[in-house]
């Protein structure tokens, strides 16, 4: 009876939690996020000002509610490789994946220019959402290390991170900035296929099949290679 309680408690604060959210950001879209309050946002959704930041350190907290989610994305997409799947052809099917159902992990989902403008007028918001971008290099980075088995001054995980999450932000920063200049997503679409296309070839070319011989969990063996490498001598 006891765990029965606990999970309707769990998921009555999950529902809280998700109601909160979804309010706060039908207010920022509605007033912008520098014109509405916490305090609003409390009474809008019929809670205290302390219930708020229960489930929500600050008030850029509420705007970025999927961070946590959004952050791990990177490493999972890295752990789903299939067999003989380099990192850049795992992020390649997933990018391309994200723009056929127009799904947010990339921000290539519908309402996503509309999303980038609260930003963009927020300055508190653009600083958040520079935070997450280095979470989630870190994350990625952290995941790739552990794939490779790197030494801890081996700067090949931080380097193959950057070049592919900035790939992936510079895809959808120019498809978003078309979108705020006024241009439909039809004309758009085309043109980022192509462009992401070039940009993936780019990275294959440079990072090449990092990690397409190991599947996804799998790790070096130091010790075992050097093994190796001494009965070979």
């Amino acid at each position: 009876m006891g765990s029965m309680e606990e999970g309707l408690r769990e998921r009555k604060k999950r529902e809280t939690r998700q109601r909160i959210a979804d309010i706060a950001m039908g207010l920022f879209m509605a007033k912008g996020f520098d014109n509405v309050t916490v305090a609003e946002i409390a009474r809008t959704a019929d809670v205290s000002v302390n219930t708020v930041f229960n489930y929500f350190g600050t008030k850029e907290d509420l705007f970025a509610d999927r961070q946590d989610v959004a952050i791990d994305l990177a490493p999972r997409v890295l752990r789903g490789r299939g067999p003989g799947e380099s990192v850049v052809r795992a992020f390649r099917r997933d990018f391309f994946d994200a723009l056929d159902t127009r799904h947010w992990r990339y921000g290539l989902n519908q309402g996503a220019d509309v999303f980038a403008g609260i930003v963009n007028e927020a300055p508190s918001l653009v600083a958040k959402l520079r935070e997450m971008q280095e979470r989630r290099e870190d994350a990625l980075t952290r995941a790739l290390a552990d794939e490779l088995a790197a030494d801890a001054d081996d700067l090949t995980p931080r380097l193959v991170a950057t070049h592919i999450l900035n790939t992936t932000r510079i895809l959808t920063h120019d498809a978003v900035r078309r979108q705020l200049a006024g241009e439909q997503w039809e004309s758009i679409e085309p043109d980022l296929r192509a462009q992401a296309d070039r940009a993936f070839d780019l990275l294959e070319s440079g990072i090449g099949d990092l990690l397409a011989g190991e599947a996804a969990g799998e790790q070096r063996d130091p010790e075992a290679e050097d093994d190796e490498a001494e009965s070979e001598d």
